[in-house]
């Protein structure tokens, strides 16, 4: 049996398939288009070839299949960092290095993505209350943020074998990863200035704001 989009309908008990090709959908979109605005629910039901209502069935709303797109991404995120840390498990400093290569890696290979992750609005204000400490962070975000959690692992573990002169690993991570992300936004939106080559912001970004020492 066929939707009105011509595709085959699902068999009972194969829901969780239409929900697959639903994200996959918007994923592609996202990536073709480049651009967050071009997901909506007949776009995404006009590249799934089914029908708009079907999607009902499985999220709310257009906010919801970008937020399932997210948590596909952040999880990609986290892994790239993890395969390439771990790659290099008796050098703490080329870990490190490594893994804040991959972090800039992929915003540059996948720019849509990036900017979805950490470039669309949230809801709340900034002038209200943060979370003081990361177990305060929402279960969703604190998932969202393991890829971070490498990364201060990854300075832990500098400072213990006397690489690094932090005494604060949490507090410099968060001022590296903020960095990162500067250094990787100044470059898609001022593309004209002459910055140098990205390697080497990387680089110089991870030994001084990590005080690496050795």
């Amino acid at each position: 049996m066929s939707t009105s989009g011509g595709r085959t309908r699902n068999r009972r008990g194969e829901g969780g398939l239409l929900r697959d090709e639903i994200v996959a959908a918007a994923e592609r979109i996202l990536e073709r288009e480049g651009d967050e605005a071009a997901i909506t629910l007949r776009s995404v039901a006009r590249e799934a070839g089914i029908a708009a209502p079907s999607i009902y069935a499985h999220f709310a709303d257009r906010d919801a299949i970008i937020e399932t797109v997210l948590d596909i991404a952040f999880e990609r995120l986290r892994q790239r960092i993890v395969e390439t840390t771990c790659a290099l498990p008796d050098d703490p400093v080329a870990s490190l290095l490594a893994g804040c290569h991959a972090y800039v890696d992929f915003a540059v290979r996948e720019p849509a993505r990036y900017r979805v992750l950490f470039g669309r609005l949230r809801e709340g204000r900034p002038e209200l209350k943060m979370p003081l400490r990361l177990e305060d962070v929402p279960p969703r975000w604190r998932n969202r943020l393991q890829a971070f959690e490498v990364l201060v692992d990854g300075l832990a573990a500098c400072a213990a074998a006397g690489r690094s002169a932090s005494t604060d690993p949490f507090t410099d991570a968060t001022i590296l990863w903020t960095s990162l992300h500067g250094a990787v936004m100044m470059r898609q939106f001022v593309p004209g200035f002459p910055w140098p080559p990205f390697s080497e912001t990387v680089d110089a970004l991870v030994l001084r704001v990590g005080r690496i020492t050795a």
